[in-house]
């Protein structure tokens, strides 16, 4: 079961309209710059250092963030990656959800020794749990536990991992 904290839109139009009332204007400027050039930069310990002081994402040791990865830009902050983990090429991890009546938001957490694939969605309010794989593709929409193959849209669990 995903965990999001519900937020209440302050008035009659879609959550989205209001997002400069959940969070600050030049937080988000900031974020997207250095997220903009977090994306390209190939140099892994660049792109960890760039994360943790930047975005203030918590990073373990040997973690190996892919070209394009796209962290959630605005609240990078409750994105927990757990060391010796890979997160493939184009992989999006989201934080916050828009709804037309409410605005959600969700810490995930992925865990130690962890693989995730080339063009993974993680959405908000996520935990994967220690040395699970996610199939390239996969849009993980629920929690994954430990050492799993998950993969497909939405992520389904295909076999247990020794």
């Amino acid at each position: 079961m995903r965990k999001l904290l519900e937020h209440p839109k302050p008035g009659p139009e879609n959550s989205m309209y209001y997002w400069r009332r959940y969070v600050g204007f030049f937080k988000v400027a900031r974020n997207f710059i250095v997220i903009s050039l977090g994306r390209y930069i190939p140099f892994l310990g660049l792109k960890r250092w760039l994360y943790r002081y930047g975005l203030g994402m918590r990073i373990g040791e040997n973690v190996s963030l892919g070209l394009m990865m796209m962290p959630d830009v605005l609240f990078p902050e409750l994105i927990e990656i757990g060391d010796n983990s890979v997160i493939g090429y184009n992989a999006t991890i989201l934080t916050h959800e828009f709804r037309v009546d409410t605005f959600k938001t969700g810490a995930v957490k992925i865990g130690r020794n962890v693989l995730i694939g080339a063009n993974v969605t993680i959405l908000a309010g996520i935990e994967i749990g220690d040395g699970a794989m996610i199939g390239a593709g996969a849009v993980v929409t629920k929690d994954i536990p430990p050492k799993v193959l998950a993969a497909g849209a939405p992520a389904r669990v295909v076999k247990k991992l020794e």
